[in-house]
């Protein structure tokens, strides 16, 4: 039998989502608490990774089990023995062929900025008091992105996929009580692909990037040419969609 998690969690006391045998992980958290109380070995397959520090608003994550249990109680019990970071919102028994990573047809991520200084949003805001950023500039560059699909220029370096190709669907900002928000949808992501174009529409924003030049940069699919990786304090991962969910 197949079940499937969907959960939130903060991101800044871990070393990412997935299992790191020096580190701690939100799955192996999950993998632990899930193996305590259902009395088997369990591991949990997420719907895709997040980055040390990075948030999740909404992930899924699959596991396979023999033996049928009472969900209600195993998701009280599981929360209880979990991190107050880690929240599981529901379990729910799916078909066998469904898979958390290969059947989500969409995710979305959001990159958060506080405009000035906040000292109850260190953790999950990205800080800029001291430097106007042109958002109307930023959002024509980020209008550009749906007009490309091969997103190499902002893939992390040395990772081992076979395409680059994303299908962005959505690509904005919007600044709201001092907050500025990068609100990016696709059908996959590369690694550390959203923290790179925000540190690129970032230089586009203080007018070092033209939109032109970052239409090229788009375009040479060289790592070199985008601008920084902003912090990842900023980034979650904000929704993922299923067919059949």
């Amino acid at each position: 039998m197949r079940y499937f998690l969907e959960l939130s969690y903060k991101g800044t006391h871990y070393h990412g989502w997935q299992y790191q045998p020096n580190a701690i992980s939100v799955q192996e958290k999950i993998n632990e608490g899930l193996t305590k109380l259902l009395k088997c070995k369990i591991n949990i397959m997420g719907a895709g990774r997040t980055d040390a520090g990075v948030h999740a608003e909404q992930m899924f994550a699959h596991f396979d089990i023999e033996v049928p249990f009472d969900i209600e109680v195993i998701l009280f019990k599981l929360n209880s023995y979990l991190p107050d970071d880690i929240v599981i919102k529901t379990i729910s028994q799916v078909t066998d062929k469904m898979h958390a990573r290969f059947d989500a047809t969409s995710r979305s991520y959001e990159y958060r900025i506080y405009v000035g200084r906040n000292p109850f949003l260190l953790e999950t805001t990205w800080q800029l008091f001291h430097q106007k950023l042109d958002v109307d500039k930023m959002n024509e560059a980020s209008a550009i992105l749906l007009n490309h699909t091969n997103f190499k220029c902002f893939s992390k370096a040395m990772t081992d996929i076979k395409t680059f190709d994303c299908d962005v669907t959505e690509a904005n900002w919007v600044l709201k009580n001092n907050v500025l928000t990068f609100h990016i949808s696709a059908n996959r992501f590369l690694r550390n692909m959203v923290r790179a174009i925000v540190g690129t529409l970032i230089n586009v924003g203080l007018n070092k990037t033209s939109l032109n030049a970052f239409k090229k940069i788009i375009e040479s699919e060289n790592r070199s040419e985008a601008g920084f990786s902003v912090p990842a304090r900023g980034l979650f991962l904000t929704k993922i969609v299923y067919p059949e969910l």
